[in-house]
């Protein structure tokens, strides 16, 4: 499959943060130490704001729409101007007028949600405002191990479609997709490189394109070993119906062995999804391991590498097995971090009214505490990025365009919150 080339131009410098050419961004990591990096540190309290910030071609004027959400994860504009939220312990909530209600939606599932596990992503049905029908992916433990499951128990990705009843309660819940991606009971089978638990990576971000198809992510669980085979879910973008169904004319579908949900494989931990409905894109961004956190262009078939090639480190320190980039049979990144690693959330590509100078470019939430904004080419190619907001010091998980252009944030915090984004003065 083709690969895609990055275009190198000069550099730029923003007071926000440093812009840069992309030219630099097929480079590979340098070699890490062995051990295992420091965690992060600590996250300072957000301020109440407001707060302006100077881009490389735009003054921004950010606010606190609410706080007190507990990691929230994704957010879904409502055609009445509210938001429905995900909060990734388990729980739905409802924002109105910028205030968020105290009291969660009813009718939830059992959600699995040890460390990184837990309610993900949140998006309306095509024809919501006359059906009330959303879709979740969400963490799901092996029902067999009870109410109250211990974090060592098999799990793995699901999606549930429900009706939302405009108020506290969702109906007809059922699980419309279960992901062939269970793992995680002793005794584990041997892994390499140092890959962490395994109830972690899960993926779980939802998009929906211009026909009707459910693009669902569904992560490696740490078991890089199984996402190069064709015949489970482990590492997979699928495309699905709006029942769960494969669609019919995905790439495997008659491939004698491998699912046919499956529209592209080789991903570690693909945490951002987006369709563009202006050019029929597929966006995605993705964990790597130590390094090597990338911003793929999803095509369909497409396999992106891992775990036999990553411009990141294992966790022990080994690189990849077949190299970095420019692998026969595998598609390269649109943009790789790393280190130091990007720590990409969620991404959308500008298509709004409030900065006419960004269409077509993308946005990026990342947890390393900044929304990294790539000015994009026509044909798709990273011409330059910046980072800003990184003087809040939140980690950002996802970022959505609103229906008046303003960009709405969500950081991934104990204390979380929604920012809004506007044209500064």
């Amino acid at each position: 499959m083709k690969k895609l080339a990055l275009t190198a131009v000069c550099m730029v410098l923003a007071a926000s943060g440093t812009v840069v050419s992309a030219q630099n961004a097929p480079a590979p990591a340098a070699a890490p130490a062995a051990a295992r990096p420091a965690g992060p540190p600590p996250t300072p309290a957000l301020g109440d704001g407001p707060w302006d910030v100077q881009g490389a071609d735009a003054k921004l004027h950010v606010e606190v729409v609410t706080k007190g959400l507990d990691h929230p994860w994704a957010l879904a504009f409502l055609p009445d101007g509210g938001m429905l939220v995900t909060e990734r312990p388990g729980r739905l909530r409802i924002v109105r007028n910028g205030v968020l209600d105290p009291k969660p939606i009813e009718g939830l599932p059992a959600i699995f949600a040890p460390g990184i596990a837990g309610l993900t992503d949140i998006v309306l049905d095509p024809n919501f405002a006359s059906n009330r029908i959303i879709y979740l992916a969400y963490s799901k433990a092996d029902p067999a191990e009870g109410a109250n499951p211990a974090p060592n128990v098999n799990s793995t990705l699901a999606v549930m479609r429900a009706k939302w009843d405009g108020a506290y309660k969702l109906t007809e819940v059922k699980d419309i997709f279960v992901a062939d991606a269970w793992y995680g009971k002793p005794p584990l089978p041997p892994k390499c490189c140092g890959q962490g638990p395994a109830f972690g990576s899960f993926g779980g971000r939802m998009a929906i394109d211009n026909e009707g198809h459910l693009f669902v992510t569904s992560g490696d669980r740490n078991f890089g070993e199984k996402v190069q085979d064709p015949s489970n879910h482990f590492g997979k973008i699928l495309r699905l119906n709006l029942d769960g169904s494969p669609a019919k004319d995905n790439p495997f579908a008659s491939q004698p062995g491998a699912k046919p949900e499956t529209w592209s494989t080789g991903h570690r931990n693909p945490t951002g999804l987006y369709f563009d409905t202006a050019t029929g894109r597929l966006w995605e961004t993705e964990f790597g391991p130590r390094g090597g956190d990338e911003v793929n262009l999803i095509q369909r078939g497409g396999n992106y590498g891992w775990m036999d090639v990553t411009q990141g480190f294992h966790y022990n320190a080994e690189p990849a097995k077949k190299g970095t980039r420019n692998v026969e049979g595998m598609t390269d990144p649109v943009w790789a971090f790393g280190p130091p690693s990007g720590n990409p959330g969620n991404l959308a590509i500008y298509r709004g009214a409030s900065f006419p100078q960004w269409q077509g470019d993308m946005l990026l939430a990342a947890m390393n505490r900044s929304l990294v904004h790539f000015r994009l080419s026509p044909d798709g190619h990273v011409v330059w990025k910046e980072e800003l907001l990184s003087n809040l010091g939140q980690r950002l998980r996802d970022v959505r365009v609103a229906p008046d252009g303003s960009l709405y944030i969500l950081t991934d915090e104990t204390a979380g919150a929604i920012l809004r984004v506007t044209p500064g003065s």
